[in-house]
């Protein structure tokens, strides 16, 4: 990302958004290690729901309150794309996730949701190229997880397969944050949040193309909710 940012010639953030971006990145990365864990957990069914609803709901409630509400139509396509987000990460069944009523459980997917919305919020605060903004972020995920790791002391055993996974993941993960950046200083943070949070409808479908995974049909209704969602909210 920084090779992308020399490329691109960007201005390059002051020291105030290189705080904002430090930060933004140390609380996404913590919170992303905190989601990995409690998808290795087998507590997807509940971590997913609320990590993605509580990412969305924060950040838009504060940017509305900081800059007064969008159109009717934005807010009809943020709640569509909540609804969207709980119908398409719901579990298939109940009882399929033995861990989704327990307290710690729900204390994990809340601290990953308010994770990500400290990220939005954060990284909205940076100015400059985003590519550089996003450049900074991940010196301060790479800072907390390192420091996260050396506390733990988990094994580090990784075979080729695995970290070539890990790198490509983390590729799109800061194109992603990038793209965001840019979004959201030419825009609403509140929009660019909750279209991003959409993501998992895009996981859905790529599991159904790839992995042949059959979904339900309230799947699909969410999928389509998430389709309407996205020109409404960018009507507004």
């Amino acid at each position: 990302m920084s090779t992308v940012a020399i490329g691109l010639g960007g201005s390059f953030p002051d020291r105030a958004s290189i705080a904002w971006a430090l930060l933004a990145g140390a609380l996404g990365g913590f919170s992303l290690a905190i989601f990995y864990g409690a998808l290795a957990a087998g507590q997807m069914g509940l971590t997913a729901p609320i990590a993605a609803l509580l990412g969305a709901a924060i950040p838009t409630m504060v940017d509305i309150a900081l800059e007064g509400a969008p159109s009717r139509w934005s807010i009809g396509g943020f709640g569509l794309a909540i609804f969207a987000i709980w119908l398409i990460t719901r579990p298939e069944a109940q009882g399929e996730n033995d861990d989704s009523g327990h307290p710690k459980g729900v204390v994990t997917a809340a601290l990953a949701g308010v994770g990500f919305a400290g990220f939005y919020l954060c990284i909205h605060q940076a100015s400059g190229s985003p590519a550089w903004v996003a450049a900074m972020s991940r010196v301060g995920s790479l800072t907390a997880t390192a420091i996260a790791v050396a506390v733990v002391r988990p094994s580090l055993a990784m075979d080729r397969p695995a970290v070539g996974l890990g790198v490509l993941a983390g590729f799109f993960d800061v194109t992603a944050s990038a793209l965001f950046i840019y979004a959201s200083q030419h825009g609403r943070l509140d929009e660019a949040v909750v279209i991003t949070s959409l993501y998992p409808a895009v996981t859905v479908l790529l599991a159904r193309m790839f992995l042949k995974e059959h979904f339900s049909r309230w799947k699909l209704i969410g999928l389509l909710a998430a389709l309407a969602a996205v020109p409404l909210i960018s009507a507004g």
